[in-house]
């Protein structure tokens, strides 16, 4: 009996000396959320719409500047009381850039080595935002980034936190100041605190499943819109649920749409999707930068352009009422790609034709 008592104390020990770190790192990210304040919702003026009201929740002003630093700090959230994340751990990601800085945020917070794999094609901006916040870059070229993410970890020894299929259950989607309930907060002064429809993009599908819950779970009458690039395969599965991939979605709107159905997207809690050509969305990314005045990212282009749509049928049926949509992250990250005109052209990108359909609503009376 002596003989097993020893080990079993060791282990017991090591369990608790991991055990307090744990509550250590939990307290280190309470501590950063202490520090920072909610996200902002911006009116943007539609003079040509009259009694329709526009809001952008702008996700750029978060520390590491998108709308994925809520996911990453969920993510790791959820991975240290589950266990998964001790002193010792390398983090490892699948991204198309914006959660792994987020996430090489929170792990330099908590003293960890991090690696982004991401695509070969992920702008230098946000490469070098990752470095700056402590990260490695593995870079790959066209194919499973996921398995590859997931083959380095186990070849590591690290953990894989798998944004894809963790997003949707990391988040608490009742409450605790997720993005949802930011947005009806921040309504609740408005003319119309109550919007008719809310607007997102899908990469993981966890923001949509969050809204969709919370819109449920609140009881509010508010539709949910999913945006997603024409190539994605998330809108093929919301109309055929038999669809689960795609052969490539070749999108140049990094951060959302897929080639596969991923775990976290619920086409279930979605009321609506809109498919929206790259070029559209670069040229409502273009627009809606000219009005705030600052560049915002093509994401919050893919989104504008679906509310574009939404709101021109609210005008041809007469219908007054609200409507919300993200500011994903900023268009800094973005100079050398869909704010370059020269990188446009050599895609073969005419954005004469949106723009021009975004001015009627858009454009000054």
């Amino acid at each position: 009996m002596l003989a097993l008592r020893e080990p079993l104390s060791v282990a017991h020990g090591a369990d608790l000396t991991r055990r307090a770190w744990v509550s250590q790192a939990i307290a280190r990210i309470e501590t950063d959320i202490n520090r920072s304040a909610d996200t902002h919702l911006i009116r943007l003026e539609l003079p040509r719409a009259p009694g329709i009201d526009l809001y952008l929740k702008d996700e750029s002003s978060h520390p590491t500047g998108s709308l994925k630093h809520r996911l990453a700090r969920s993510l790791f959230l959820y991975a240290l009381c589950n266990g998964w994340i001790g002193p010792e751990t390398t983090i490892v990601e699948s991204s198309s850039g914006s959660t792994a800085i987020s996430e090489a945020y929170f792990a330099r917070l908590l003293g960890l080595r991090f690696i982004a794999v991401m695509p070969r094609t992920t702008s230098r901006e946000k490469i070098a935002a990752i470095a700056f916040h402590g990260g490695e870059a593995h870079l790959v070229d066209r194919g499973d980034v996921s398995g590859e993410a997931e083959r380095l970890a186990r070849e590591i020894g690290g953990h894989f936190m798998d944004q894809f299929t963790y997003a949707e259950r990391a988040t608490d989607w009742r409450g605790n100041n997720n993005i949802a309930e930011s947005i009806f907060a921040q309504l609740s002064l408005e003319d119309r605190p109550t919007p008719d429809w809310i607007v997102c993009g899908a990469g993981t599908g966890g923001t949509s499943a969050t809204l969709g819950r919370y819109i449920r779970y609140r009881k509010y009458p508010t539709s949910l819109c999913v945006a997603d690039p024409e190539s994605s395969v998330f809108h093929r599965h919301y109309a055929e649920r038999s669809v689960h991939r795609v052969e490539a979605c070749d999108s140049v709107i990094e951060g959302i749409g897929r080639a596969r159905v991923e775990p976290s997207f619920l086409p279930e809690l979605v009321d609506r999707m809109i498919a929206v050509p790259d070029a559209a969305s670069v040229a409502a990314a273009r627009m809606t930068s000219g009005l705030l005045g600052r560049a915002c990212g093509g994401s919050t282009g893919t989104n504008v352009w679906a509310c574009l749509q939404i709101i021109e049928e609210m005008i041809a049926d007469g219908r007054q009422g609200s409507i919300v949509t993200l500011l994903c992250d900023s268009g800094e990250r973005y100079r050398s790609t869909i704010f370059n005109d020269e990188w446009l052209a050599g895609r073969g990108f005419d954005l004469g034709a949106p723009l021009a359909r975004l001015d009627v609503v858009f454009g000054a009376a």
